[in-house]
């Protein structure tokens, strides 16, 4: 073989094993983000030492200093904040004084935390102040004080990682009492559409059901989604990210395995299942298998018995779906076998599958007992009998073994079809583990599916070159091939759709339909990177979002679909509309800012302030002005002209000692408030840019609206023992009525506003499994609308 045919091998090879490098390397990683957990906590350890000896020296100041001072005068920062006050005009002090704040470059591996990996083991969001990676006990003892009125100041003290907020209240509140629980709101929540696709990690996670629906997962939640009437029922029993999913022979019931959930730390195996306490149990890696009619769990089965995550799943067949096999992500990758003929599943067997990833299970649907798994370098032939499992592995004799079998399928005649990394397509007869016919090279890179029509065709998918080529039931192509466009991504699933229709999940989070020598159309798309930019459109039903993809996507709620997109060149974390959405202006995380024209998509301006991420941005009510929080502790002020085409910056808002998270805007649009990843609350004065440090001056203003996670009208949003970074965002509801906040294990949680008392009751919601990054009401509060981080979903919930 020539260089050049050797070279192009080799390309075509490395190309392959999109999605598995993080698998291939697992054990490299971990061991990784275990020392970056460790340089992490000591870093918390720097800051919080830093902060206690500031706030020392700074109290010391303040004997020192004038005692007469008046009880009107708001301090520039130790009243909100008991931390070290920082050079006006200097981001950094020393090169310790952000050391949390600076962001991590996006490590290696892909997600905030794999699916298939143990949740000890993730890398921490991208704007927490203090490592989530800290022991919990810790966090709620230091966080365990509690809330305090205090009438002659006029303001409550709540405490966040054992240190002082002090949240002023306007004048006409006289008492707050904060051993009172508040009630929930009337407003409920119903969660009416999931936007997005889990088909950038996962596998055999698109399915079309007997009901006309199409079935699928996001996050913690399993759609089944009407296309044709534009509905969509959702299945909401599991605690975190759905990772695989199997439909068994009478296609009502399905099986879904899950990751190890928010509360549960190991996700290890556990020898004794009652060493797991029961509000526990649902935390833990498990299968529940489900009615798609009603959406009833009918069994839940592995608590303790799964390791990290159940990555693989199947019903067998030729007896009518009694058994299920279960593939978890240990290190051996336990493959077991379970009994459902009773009413209570019974483990039948288990044993150690490979130490390599396992990416697929599946019953041979003509010989009973016979299970199929494929990987990493194997595809394996499994018997099971007298309870036990018989291991017999693929022989690839003189074809060129694969890096990874990524897909098997079945032919009518019982011949098992696999793809792999190299592009090539093998049978295997019934009953044999040796290839009886090779269709090499039908891919440049992976075959990541293989799918058997009704009308006995074959389609394979490649997830390189996004193709779908069709072959007859002899092996032999049909001529009639297809490529899907780039911006929807490379082919993840292929099954078989309504009539002679296929279904595409691609790698970048979308689901295509149609037929393969005409038209496939987009019916769900999504975001494929961690999701933070979300604003509602002040006047109609729709919302924008950004994500760290590029992406910037224009959803209608009513039509729920996307209504345009455009891609930017830098990741993208916030987004503002100007008043009369005419314009948007988009945050990015490299310190660069645009606008984005809403009727040409085209941009209007750019700007960069700074080399670090735009954490949010927002306009005045009036639309005069458009402040910009900075990763680099300032706030950026510009006047807006020309109906939000032209920007011409004023000032810059410094005395922030930590990044700024949040911000608001006055009604009069003359005040601005803000916070900081070190918990500060400071008011500022636009247009000069100044500090307001009177209490009189702000303590009375109307806002226009309520983003900022610490104010007097959301102290009652921090659970007991917050670290700071339990709640991500909140909203306020344009009545006035509600409050929704997005916190960090998955949850949207509704409030009455104001929620002023510290243990305000709520209603909580699950169906992210990431982190909640931010929520957002529409202009006329009928919907909610909520981003997970690592998700990436959108959820539209319908306010009841």
């Amino acid at each position: 073989m020539d260089s050049t045919a050797t070279d192009l091998s080799n390309g075509m090879l490395s190309d392959s094993v999109d999605g598995l490098l993080s698998q291939d390397h697992g054990e490299l990683c971990q061991r990784v983000l275990c020392l970056e957990k460790k340089v992490q906590q000591q870093e918390d350890e720097i800051i919080c030492l830093k902060s206690a000896l500031a706030d020392v020296i700074r109290r010391l100041g303040q004997v020192e200093a004038t005692k007469a001072q008046s009880s009107s005068a708001l301090p520039s920062k130790p009243n909100f904040r008991g931390t070290p006050t920082r050079r006006a005009e200097k981001a950094y002090s020393s090169p310790l004084d952000n050391a949390h704040i600076t962001p991590n470059k996006r490590p290696t591996t892909p997600t905030h935390r794999s699916a298939a990996s143990p949740r000890t083991n993730t890398p921490s969001k991208k704007w927490s102040s203090m490592s989530n990676s800290l022991d919990s006990s810790t966090l709620h003892r230091d966080g365990s004080r509690d809330p305090e009125w205090r009438a002659e100041e006029g303001y409550v003290k709540i405490y966040l990682r054992g240190r002082a907020i002090n949240l002023y209240a306007p004048t006409s509140v006289e008492n707050v009492d904060v051993t009172s629980v508040a009630d929930p709101p009337s407003e409920k929540l119903q969660l009416e559409w999931v936007y997005g696709y889990r088909g950038r990690d996962c596998r055999s996670n698109l399915y079309y059901l007997s009901t006309g629906e199409i079935i699928y997962f996001a996050a913690a939640a399993v759609v089944l989604h009407n296309v044709e009437e534009n509905t969509q029922r959702h299945y909401l029993g599991h605690t975190d990210d759905v990772k695989c999913l199997a439909i068994h022979p009478d296609q009502v019931r399905v099986a879904t395995g899950q990751v190890a959930g928010h509360d549960q730390k190991e996700g290890k195996r556990k020898a004794g299942k009652k060493d797991i306490p029961d509000a526990d149990k649902d935390h833990w890696p498990h299968v529940r298998i489900w009615d798609t009619m009603n959406l009833n769990t009918l069994h839940v089965i592995g608590i303790g018995d799964f390791d990290k995550a159940v990555s693989c799943l199947s019903f067998s067949r030729l007896d009518g779906g009694n058994q299920l096999v279960v593939v978890d992500d240990a290190n051996d990758h336990v493959m077991s076998v379970w009994d459902l003929s009773k009413s209570h599943p019974k483990k039948i067997t288990e044993t150690k599958s490979s130490t390599e990833p396992v990416l697929a299970a599946e019953f041979h649907p003509l010989e009973k007992g016979n299970i199929i798994t494929c990987g990493k370098g194997q595809i394996s032939f499994w018997t099971l009998e007298g309870g036990s499992l018989a291991k017999k592995t693929g022989i690839f004799d003189k074809h060129d073994k694969p890096k990874f079998v990524l897909c098997v399928a079945f032919a009518e005649n019982g011949d098992v079809i696999s793809g792999d990394s190299n592009g090539n397509i093998f049978i295997w007869p019934k009953g044999n583990n040796r290839i009886s016919k090779a269709i090499e090279g039908v891919h440049e890179g992976g075959i990541f599916s293989v799918c058997v029509m009704k009308d006995g065709t074959l389609l394979s998918g490649g997830g390189k070159d996004r193709k779908i080529v069709q072959f007859d039931s002899s092996y032999t192509k049909t001529g009639v091939e297809t490529e899907i466009p780039e911006n929807f991504g490379g082919v993840r699933m292929l099954n078989q759709g309504k009539g002679g229709m296929v279904l595409v999940g691609t790698t970048r989070n979308c689901i295509l339909q149609g037929t393969v020598d005409l038209q496939l159309n987009p019916i769900v798309q999504g975001h494929m990177d961690e999701l933070w930019g979300l604003a509602s459109h002040p006047s109609q039903h729709q919302f924008m979002t950004s994500g760290s993809d590029k992406q910037v996507h224009m959803w209608d709620s009513m039509s729920r679909s996307v209504v345009w997109s455009k891609e930017l060149s830098d990741p993208a974390h916030s987004c503002s509309f100007y008043p009369d959405a005419s314009v948007v202006a988009i945050g990015t995380e490299t310190g660069r800012w645009l606008v984005l024209d809403c009727e040409t998509h085209e941009i209007v301006t750019s700007h960069t302030d700074g080399n670090e991420q735009i954490e949010c941005a927002l306009y005045s009510p009036d639309g005069k002005y458009l402040a910009l929080g900075s990763r680099d502790n300032h706030i950026y002020i510009y006047e807006v002209t020309e109906g939000g085409k032209k920007y011409s910056r004023i000032g810059k808002c410094s005395g922030h000692s930590s990044f700024v998270t949040h911000l608001d805007w006055s009604t009069d649009g003359v005040y601005l408030c803000s916070n900081s990843g070190d918990y500060e609350v400071l008011y500022w004065k636009v247009p000069a840019c100044k500090q307001e440090t009177s209490i009189s001056a702000v303590r009375d203003l109307e806002w226009a609206t309520g983003n900022c996670t610490l104010t007097f009208n959301a102290a009652g949003v921090w659970p007991e023992g917050a670290d700071g970074t339990d709640v991500n965002n909140v909203c306020r509801s344009n009545n006035k009525k509600i409050l929704a906040s997005a916190d960090d294990f998955g949850k949207v949680n509704l409030y009455q506003y104001p929620c002023c008392q510290p243990k305000a009751k709520k209603h909580v919601y699950k169906g992210h499994s990431s982190h909640v990054t931010n929520v957002s009401f529409l202009f006329d509060d009928s919907r909610l609308l909520s981003t997970g981080g690592r998700d990436m979903s959108i959820m539209q919930w319908q306010v009841v």
